[in-house]
């Protein structure tokens, strides 16, 4: 067989891993790499996250369940154990994972197991879905960094678990605060001491 025909059947052996990879949100490029956050409704979540320099979209979803393709209708019932969640792709070039975890700690209590002002349930929990097991070595430094700090007077509760799936909400929930910017959130950035500098 021909080298460069040896090299073709490689690469196309090759290619369907590659996808299946990306497509479960694992593989990304120097230029861009993805963090899936819940930290209690995704309305407020997103709109504050997108505004993040450095951040290159969003998407709000359910992820961390066991219900496969779960909506909305499922998810509201806290039975499929699944988060209202937040894909955010962004430059690590211009922000780090680090400083993304640190403006996620900003914006919701990650004290409160389960709840986030009104909202009261599982799927309003705090989590961190890791990709890596650098992405979950700073997850755990981040909150270490955050217990010591005490700005929140409360010991963190976010959890820090394997990323398995994530399900993009229905269109409606997609940037639902630009579309109803007098819609209901419970999140606000907060100006806390968190030393990530």
């Amino acid at each position: 067989m021909k080298p460069l025909i040896r090299l073709f059947l490689i690469l196309a052996a090759l290619l369907p891993a590659a996808s299946h990879v990306y497509a479960k949100g694992t593989a990304m490029t120097e230029t861009r790499q993805a963090a899936y956050l819940a930290g209690g409704c995704f309305w407020g979540m997103e709109e504050l996250v997108r505004q993040i320099p450095g951040v290159l979209g969003t998407e709000v979803g359910y992820t961390g369940g066991e219900t496969p393709n779960a909506v909305y209708q499922q998810v509201k019932t806290g039975r499929t154990g699944h988060a209202e969640s937040l894909k955010i792709v962004f430059d690590p070039v211009q922000l780090t994972y680090r400083h993304l975890l640190f403006e996620f700690f900003r914006m919701h209590n990650p004290t409160t197991r389960n709840k986030q002002g009104n909202d009261i349930g599982t799927q309003y929990r705090s989590a961190i879905f890791y990709l890596d097991e650098t992405q979950k070595s700073t997850a755990e430094e981040v909150i270490r960094t955050v217990d010591a700090s005490g700005d929140w007077g409360a010991p963190v509760v976010t959890e820090v678990v394997p990323y398995r799936e994530f399900y993009r909400a229905e269109e409606y929930h997609q940037k639902y605060l630009v579309k109803h910017p007098d819609g209901y959130t419970c999140h606000f950035v907060r100006r806390l001491g968190l030393g990530e500098k």
